[in-house]
């Protein structure tokens, strides 16, 4: 579930972008990116492992700074998914429309399909859902390193040359666009209250995904640029000119199967994430409590994911209909996550015990947060105004606030676990 969370559209289009935007230079941009993740996933893991909920972050800063900024970390995520998930769902249908031809009605009625797919797999339960992202993992990554491996011997060092064609500095907007490509270290606390052992699996999951994503993405950006050298640069379909040096012929069919494997993956982890999240949401009274059903772990939150389904139509076939392409989707999502791992960092500081691995990961995350709200800009204006919005509806329904979030908004004591596995208070 983690692999699939991150590891998802950004192998698709943004090795091209990002090489377009600095040259073989953008690999040191891929490189920063998977390093400042590891504190990031680190943190996320720590809470998740020490306070398994289905609110995930917006639990977190519910007990680090009360019910406000609870409801506004999970206004900007539960908001975030539907734009991302029309986003992901058009790069996975521009494949198919490369491979099958009938340009944007292609596109889609593929999207539109992965839409539908995505959203039966999480209405069945967690447990097909899981399974479901295991088996897409496992084919997705098998098919990257079969394409990379096949590929990389045709890899001549001197497309590596200029490494900087753009000068240095070009590495920070090549940097920009792949933070969309890193989000999703939260998502998996949102499911942490499903895990059999959270304070022993979390951490593995969270050490495991940044190596595998990582390294696969990486790999896939050192091959796309020292085997398509120029030709990288605008690529539509990185992966597909990839595939096609290494196979031979044309794998445009495998590489929209690719492309399929990877927008399924992402969505499927996001839609669930995010269908517990509305449920916690509406249980702590920052949603209607009509979505509160399926917040208890087990329960299949069936009406937020609807709601979360819904939305996500909705910004598919507005950017259609509208003409305005992805862009504006991506960059709304990429703000709304900055502002969630700002928020959750910060919790995690106030949280975690002092002296523990996890506090040490979130202080050097706050560094890997500055540099991404730096990168994030003017996008930030779109998180701001869900906040404000999210203060309005409290404000609106002060009478659904509940009691143990009134008084002073004052952080739970701190649990501390025992050798014997027992708990005492801190």
């Amino acid at each position: 579930m983690y692999v699939g969370a991150v590891l998802g559209t950004g192998v698709i289009a943004l090795p091209a972008l990002a090489a377009e935007a600095a040259g073989p230079a953008s690999l040191l941009a891929w490189l920063a990116l998977v390093v400042l993740s590891a504190p990031l996933a680190a943190t996320f893991a720590a809470l998740g492992a020490r306070y398994p909920d289905a609110g995930g972050v917006a639990t977190y800063a519910m007990k680090a700074f009360g019910h406000r900024a609870s409801a506004i970390v999970g206004w900007c995520f539960y908001l975030a998914v539907p734009p991302g998930a029309a986003a992901a769902a058009l790069f996975g249908g521009a494949y198919v429309s490369a491979a099958l031809g009938g340009g944007t009605t292609t596109t889609t009625v593929t999207a539109t399909g992965l839409m539908i797919v995505v959203t039966a797999a999480n209405a069945l339960g967690l447990r097909v859902t899981g399974r479901l992202q295991f088996m897409l993992a496992g084919l997705l990554v098998t098919m990257l390193l079969v394409a990379v491996g096949l590929s990389l011997p045709k890899a001549e060092s001197a497309n590596l040359e200029p490494f900087a064609p753009h000068g240095w500095m070009a590495i920070a907007p090549a940097a920009a666009l792949l933070v969309w490509s890193f989000a999703g270290w939260e998502a998996i606390t949102h499911l942490a209250g499903e895990f059999r052992h959270p304070a022993r699996d979390l951490p593995r999951a969270a050490a495991a995904a940044v190596v595998i994503v990582g390294g696969l993405y990486l790999l896939v950006a050192f091959a796309v640029i020292t085997v398509l050298g120029d030709d990288a640069s605008g690529s539509d379909a990185p992966l597909g000119d990839l595939m096609a040096r290494g196979l031979g012929g044309d794998a445009r069919y495998l590489a929209a199967g690719a492309a399929l494997l990877l927008t399924m993956g992402a969505m499927n982890a996001y839609y669930a994430g995010a269908a517990n999240l509305g449920a916690a949401l509406g249980r702590d009274g920052a949603l209607p409590v009509w979505f509160a059903r399926g917040s208890v772990a087990g329960e299949v939150p069936r009406r937020s994911l609807a709601l979360v389904s819904a939305l996500s139509f909705l910004a598919l076939f507005a950017v259609v209909l509208t003409g305005l392409g992805t862009k504006p989707l991506v960059l709304l999502t990429t703000g709304s996550f900055v502002a969630v791992y700002a928020i959750g960092v910060a919790a995690a500081v106030r949280l975690l015990p002092k002296g523990t691995k996890g506090r040490g990961s979130a202080l050097c995350a706050i560094v890997a947060v500055v540099a991404l709200l730096v990168m994030a800009g003017l996008y930030l204006l779109w998180p701001l105004a869900v906040a404000g919005a999210a203060l309005l509806y409290l404000r609106l329904n002060r009478h659904r606030r509940p009691a143990e979030a009134t008084a002073g908004d004052a952080p739970e004591p701190l649990l501390e676990t025992t050798a014997d596995g027992r708990e005492s208070g801190s």
